[in-house]
Order: C-alpha cells, then structure tokens, then sequence
C-alpha cells in the first residue's frame, strides 16, 4: 500500500501519514456515492439544509484543534488559523440561507390548458479537488452547495492537508448526513486523473494551478460533464493619488502579504500614482518591517513559513531575477535569520524599478513578495491592471467612488472591489477569467453549475 506523508513547513517533519487508497477502495467509495444519490436527491432542501447547519455547528465547535492542525499542516500563523473556521462557517451558512430560494422551482407566466415550470436537477456525483492554501474555506466553496443541490460528494483533498477532509467528515458523521453522500479519497494524482475519467463522476470542481486545471480538462474530454475550475491569479491593485494613504497601505499591504502571499485572490502587483508613489513606498515598507516572521506556533509569529521550501526557492528566484534586471528590493533578507535557502522560511519583500516583462511582475507568485510601479494616470493604470493572462480579482483605492466604480467597469477581473481587497463575499458570484479559470461557485448563482434545468410542459386533458 502507497503511503503520502505530509511534511510541516513549521519544522521539516512528518505531520500526518495516510495509505492512498487502492482500486478496490475508490471503487467502493463511488459505488456508495452513486447509490446513495438516488435517495438524497429525493430529500427535500430543507431537510438537506438541516443537516448541513448542524455540520457547521459541529465543525466549529473544534475551533482550536481545527487551528492547531492547519498550523500543522501548511504554516499559517495560530494567531490567525482561527479565522479560517469563520471563513468557513460564513459561507457554508450563506449557501445554506439562499439554497432554498435559489433551488426552487421556476414558475412561468399562466398560459391556459398547460402547466408550465422548470426545476433545478442535481447533476449526481461530485468529485472535489481542494487546495491547501486556505484548505477549508476552498473546500467548503463547493462541498456545501453540491451536497445541498442535491448531489453526493467526493472530496480529494491536498496531500498537504489530508486531516481537513477528515475534520469536514468528522462534522458531518456528527450530523448524522446520510452514508455516502459525503466522503473523502487520499489519492494519488493517477488515481485522481482516473477518477475524473470514471464515468459515473458527473461533476469535478478544482482549485488549484493552471496546470492542474489542464488536467482536469484533458482527463473529463468527450464526457460532457460540468467542470468548475477555480486558477488563481496575479491580481493587481491601484492606488489613485486621492486615497487616504494609511488606510490604503493597511489594506493592499494586509492583502499581499496574509498566507505569506499564499492566495490566489492576493494582491501581487501594486500600481501608485506617481504623486504619491514615494510616500506609499516609504509607508508600505514600515508596514512590512512589523511583520514578525517566524515559527507560526508561536503567537506572535505575524509571518509564517510558505508551504514547502522548493516554494520559498521559487519567490527568491524571481526576487533575484528583478533584482538582476534593475528592481531595486527594499527588504535585506538578511534580518530575518530564518530565511535561508532551501528552507520554507522566507523574509518578505517589496521591490520597486520593477516592469511587465520580469516574472515577478506577471508569473503568480504565490509567496510574500510584490512589486510597486508608478502610473501616470487611470488609463496607464487600467492598461497594466489588464495586462496579464490572469482576471480573478483586481482593487481600485479611491476617495472617489464613483471613478473607482468606473474604473471596475473596465477590469478584467471576476471580482472588482473598491477600497478592499484579497476578500471574498459569499453572496456575491466567485469567478474568474482568462487563465483564472472558469465557472462560478457561491452566490445563488453558484447553485447553477451543480444542478440542471429539467422542464416540465404539461398540457391539460
């Protein structure tokens, strides 16, 4: 039997061990899966609904071993792993609160001798690939929704964090959910492509790299299936001359640097007024000089290691390929005494005298660095915002919020915010363009790619 181990990027050590399941077990698991959709689809919503809110009063009932075990599992400071949870919770209770209104049926104008309405049909069986970067706010996205359209789940989770598919089990075990209608594979990437090629997964939802999402469509080609596909990002924020300068470092700071740059809706590259391009800089590296990095046990760790070091070794070679090209970084590695090579501890930097054509400035990064460049104007500022393969999220800082919306218009970007960013509302449509992916889940629209349209025309006798 194959066996996955999961290192902690705290210390270097095996965190948690797990057999990757064999043929025999994915197959009794998708036969659970598939006989079990039969009889849930037959439940009404609110029942199912029911039963995924006593899931969530479960689940976050283990706050503080659910915080310790993704500290564990992927670095993320205590002090903030809590937040995760309500994440967590924030969603799945939304998802839970508009299900009903977004699954009913839909009733057509009167038309006489016929009965007219569409219902919305479960697609079957979901298989969902979750990401360990932020592994129960992603998971959550789609497995709350899929199980409350009526469909059974198979949640495939990260072999950096295995233990976030067994807590979300755990939960609904306490909840008394029916067998089968969620359950968990630890999964080698060859038996997950098989899986996605089974042809009794109706639906595969993935979050993951550009890569991965090239995997999920070679591997679900010719089936005609529902594919979700949720990329990551290289997304930029704006900042106009008109900001209140404190509060705009605050937020595009906190937004490129939370998860040591480790989300895919984080803030990569920063664009200034040049009017006050200076002063942001010179205020954005004070606000990086706070952060503490260090063991992400420790409570006052502020910045804690990146996943894995061939990660941290990543970011540093784009670091040092600005640099090389002119980049001035403003951040001496050398204060931070845990930032070494080949370690996943890695000191935060900021650099400036950065362009489009270096790596740092259009190749996501996924780690704690970003790059600062002046604009001249809004449109200098829309063009470079719009100049990548990337168009998951993008932020406009701005006084004026009437030019800050005008600006939004012309993003491109699945999500545009003003005066915030690296945030994602669960009542609002999560999606994004070009290599950020496709599809849409949360919101009440997000209810539409898991389930059908099944019409109904019925003249009278």
């Amino acid at each position: 039997m194959a066996i996955q181990q999961t290192i902690s990027p705290v210390d270097g050590s095996v965190y948690v061990e797990r057999e990757l399941a064999d043929a025999a077990e994915v197959e009794k698991v998708v036969g659970r899966a598939v006989a079990a959709q039969r009889d849930w689809q037959q439940v009404p919503v609110g029942e199912r609904c029911r039963y995924c809110s006593t899931m969530v009063d479960a689940f976050v009932a283990r706050r503080d071993q659910l915080s310790k075990e993704l500290t564990w599992q992927m670095g993320r400071p205590i002090a903030q792993a809590g937040g995760e949870i309500g994440g967590f919770e924030e969603r799945a209770r939304a998802m839970i609160a508009l299900a009903d209104q977004a699954l009913a049926p839909l009733q057509l104008a009167d038309k006489p001798g016929f009965t007219r309405y569409i219902t919305r049909e479960p697609l079957g069986v979901s298989l969902i690939v979750a990401p360990w970067n932020f592994p129960f706010m992603t998971a959550v996205n789609a497995v709350v929704p899929a199980i409350l359209a009526g469909n059974t789940v198979i949640l495939k989770h990260s072999a950096q964090t295995p233990l976030c598919a067994e807590r979300i089990a755990d939960a609904f075990r306490e909840a008394g959910l029916p067998e089968g209608v969620f359950q968990y594979l630890h999964m080698s990437h060859e038996a997950t492509e098989a899986l996605i090629r089974d042809p009794r997964i109706d639906h595969v939802s993935f979050t993951g790299s550009v890569a991965g999402g090239e995997m999920v469509e070679r591997n679900a080609r010719g089936r005609f299936i529902a594919t979700a596909l949720e990329l990551g990002g290289k997304d930029p924020a704006y900042i106009r001359a008109d900001v209140d300068l404190d509060a705009a470092v605050d937020g595009v700071m906190d937004g490129a640097f939370f998860n040591s740059g480790q989300s895919c809706c984080g803030i990569e590259r920063i664009y200034v007024h040049k009017d006050i391009h200076d002063a942001f800089v010179e205020r954005a590296v004070a606000w990086l000089r706070q952060l503490k990095l260090g063991n992400p046990t420790d409570p006052i760790t502020t910045l804690g290691p990146v996943v894995k070091p061939a990660a941290a070794d990543f970011v540093r070679g784009q670091v040092e390929e600005a640099v090389a090209a002119g980049a001035r970084a403003w951040i001496d590695p050398g204060d931070y005494p845990l930032s070494a090579p080949g370690s996943a501890y890695l000191a935060p930097q900021l650099l400036t005298g950065v362009d489009h054509s270096m790596r740092v400035m259009h190749e996501e990064s996924f780690g704690p660095v970003v790059g600062i460049m002046p604009v001249v104007d809004d449109e200098q500022a829309l063009a470079l915002m719009n100049d990548s393969l990337f168009g998951l999220t993008a932020a406009v800082f701005t006084r004026d919020l009437k030019a800050g919306e005008a600006m939004a218009r012309r993003l491109q970007a699945g999500t545009v915010f003003t005066n915030r960013c690296d945030y994602l509302d669960p009542e609002l449509a999560w999606t994004g363009i070009k290599q950020s992916g496709r599809g849409c889940s949360l919101s009440r629209l997000g209810f539409d790619s898991l389930t059908r349209p099944k019409s109904f025309h019925l003249k009278h006798a």
